[in-house]
């Protein structure tokens, strides 16, 4: 049984020998490690789920994802029969990508090998970290997953939606120490724009992996700690092999700033405004719903909430401690307009420019709840998303054609990122130390800009490798290498119970958004080789009907010609009729409008 424990600090100059981490041993077992445990760190919990240790192996780290795009970040660390995962998230869609909802990693790795899987660590509650945890759940139930409190009540919330009943939750905290199989996982604590954000220290039996997460250093977060360098400066003392580097930012120079900024401009804003403010964020940056709520709550306004990822994040932050709202400040947002607009702020989601959220619905005047005008002023609390900036400008064009003056990040010191700049990134590599290095989460420019400023900073180009999805890095005593490929990539989902969207699938839905579908039906009497039911042709997104009836009759009347045609070969099976009137009538069709409408033909063998 797995066991959780609180250990005395020594207090002698022995401290740093006695919290190192120890040496693997040979099979070592369950009741070795609890023995083993009294030499952890006051207040440092030790969470023990082990089984035999070897030293034989290289530790194989894989990326399952979070490398060559934002999102999708889940990272495989396997020695012999263990392996433990960093991260399962979802990205989501491009453009083309018609009717997927979500992206998540493709698990067939882990299938193959679901034996070895010993546990599933997050580092945060961001959708690119734990959105694919209910897929992950639903193919590896007995699965362990351990987070903070903050991120285990999203997990939860996230995972009863997909119906998921008995998942194995184990709440961590920054200082924390895991131990599954040939790994000991230490939490350390980091700030992000949320709270509860841990890097992951893996102490393995071929020297520590320290995997930062999303991270930024600000020393005045808001209403919390600020990362940790002390515990990420002693672990670079005590030797760290590899580093895995957030690298979102690795291009822009500087720091990024604190989020306490945030709030002179808020103060700015709401100081003498006498119109509603609508505020759009991340539902999930709950520092910066809490500044709004203060700035707020300065100004003698109510508070509502619009959108349901919003109101659950607001509800569960509450609930879990890490947002204060004050007494009677919220209020429905039904109530809304009975009060004067200076008096009412609105918290919504939508500043990505989501269709369908709230603040789009809001913007087309679709809302049922808030109607905007020359009254309100839109504050866009966040950056743009890349890729995402065409939507983001439609809405902001929207809400100025209805009298709405938009604040946005561009032209107000709105927001700040949650990512390291290069002056911080720069503070890592320094503080640890690394012997190799991998830059992680980031498209391939950001890899690339990151893997630069280590070799700036000193280290050789050989003891730097840029990740792949499905490439397997192999890090020895003597170092680490690029080996094998495994299955990996992206895998589709239609909405939370439709399942995986195949390729072809997709390619359907493409053809069918570009060029139509074209439906043929007949009958033909195969007793008699003749046609019994002449054909009809319905065509929906290929061209408009009622407009082109004579290429509609020349259609159907190229569908006759290759029954008669076929027929009169003596062809009787009716799937060699039906393959050969969907080829005849599809070669008219890109002959005489050079498109490529999707073809369905029903025929059926019907006597006369």
């Amino acid at each position: 049984m797995a066991k959780i424990k609180e250990e005395k600090k020594a207090k002698n100059s022995k401290a740093d020998k006695k919290t190192a981490p120890q040496k693997p041993k040979k099979a070592k077992t369950k009741n070795a490690s609890a023995k083993a445990q009294t030499k952890k760190a006051k207040n440092e919990s030790f969470f023990e789920n082990k089984g035999p240790r070897s030293k034989k192996s290289n530790v194989k780290i894989i990326f399952l994802g979070g490398v060559d795009g934002i999102g999708m970040n889940c990272t495989a660390f396997e020695y012999d029969d263990d392996i433990i995962l960093v991260d399962c998230g979802v990205s989501f869609p491009e453009d083309d990508m018609l009717g997927v909802d979500l992206v998540i990693p493709d698990f067939t790795y882990l299938e193959d090998n679901i034996n070895k899987i010993k546990g599933l660590l997050i580092t945060h509650g961001h959708e690119d970290h734990i959105g694919a945890v209910p897929y992950f759940l639903k193919k590896f139930p007995q699965v362990p997953v351990f987070a903070t409190r903050l991120t285990l009540g999203i997990i939860e919330g996230k995972i009863s939606e997909h119906g998921i009943r008995n998942a194995k939750l184990e709440e961590v905290h920054a200082g924390m120490i895991v131990g599954l199989g040939n790994f000991d996982c230490e939490f350390i604590h980091v700030n992000h724009s949320m709270p509860d954000a841990c890097a992951i220290c893996i102490t393995t039996p071929n020297g520590r992996i320290l995997h930062t997460g999303d991270f930024k250093v600000d020393f005045t977060p808001v209403e919390e700690k600020p990362i940790d360098l002390a515990r990420i400066a002693e672990l670079g003392r005590k030797g760290i092999r590899l580093l895995l580097c957030d690298s979102t930012n690795a291009e822009r120079a500087g720091y990024t700033p604190s989020e306490s900024s945030v709030a002179v401009s808020f103060d700015r804003i709401f100081n003498n405004e006498s119109r509603r403010v609508v505020i759009a964020t991340f539902s999930s940056n709950v520092h910066r719903v809490q500044q709004i709520i203060n700035a707020s709550e300065k100004y003698g306004r109510k508070v509502a909430v619009s959108g349901r990822s919003m109101l659950n994040f607001v509800n569960a932050a509450t609930k879990l401690g890490y947002l204060y709202i004050p007494e009677n400040m919220m209020i429905d947002l039904n109530d809304a307009q009975k009060y004067p607009p200076e008096m009412v702020t609105v918290i919504t989601t939508g500043s990505q420019g989501e269709p369908m959220s709230a603040l789009y619905r809001m913007a087309f005047g679709e809302h049922n709840q808030v109607s905007l005008g020359s009254n309100d002023l839109v504050v866009l609390s966040s950056s743009a998303i890349p890729g995402n900036e065409k939507l983001i400008t439609k809405i902001i064009n929207e809400l100025f054609k209805r009298g709405t003056e938009v604040i946005t990040y561009s032209n107000y010191d709105v927001h700040v990122s949650g990512h390291a700049c290069r002056e911080e990134l720069k503070l890592i590599h320094s503080l640890t130390s690394p012997e190799f290095f991998m830059p992680v989460h980031g498209e391939y420019k950001h890899l690339i800009a990151h893997a630069n400023l280590a070799h700036e900073m000193g280290m050789a180009e050989n003891r730097i490798v840029i990740p792949e999805i499905g490439r397997v890095v192999e890090m020895g005593k003597r170092g680490i290498v690029p080996t094998d490929h495994v299955q990996a990539g992206a895998v589709m989902v239609d909405g939370t119970g439709a399942g995986e969207v195949s390729d072809i699938v997709l390619r359907d839905r493409k053809r069918l958004s570009e060029d139509g579908i074209i439906i043929v039906t007949a009958g033909v009497d195969l007793d008699f080789m003749a046609i019994s039911v002449y054909p009809e042709v319905i065509s929906r997104g290929f061209v408009y009907e009622k407009e082109n009836e004579d290429l509609i009759g020349r259609i159907t009347e190229s569908a006759r010609n290759s029954l008669i045609r076929n027929l009169a070969k003596g062809i009787d099976d009716i799937e060699v009729l039906r393959s050969k009137l969907r080829d005849d009538v599809a070669e008219y069709a890109r002959k005489r409008t050079k498109h490529r409408p999707m073809i369905v033909v029903m025929l059926s063998d019907i006597q006369q």
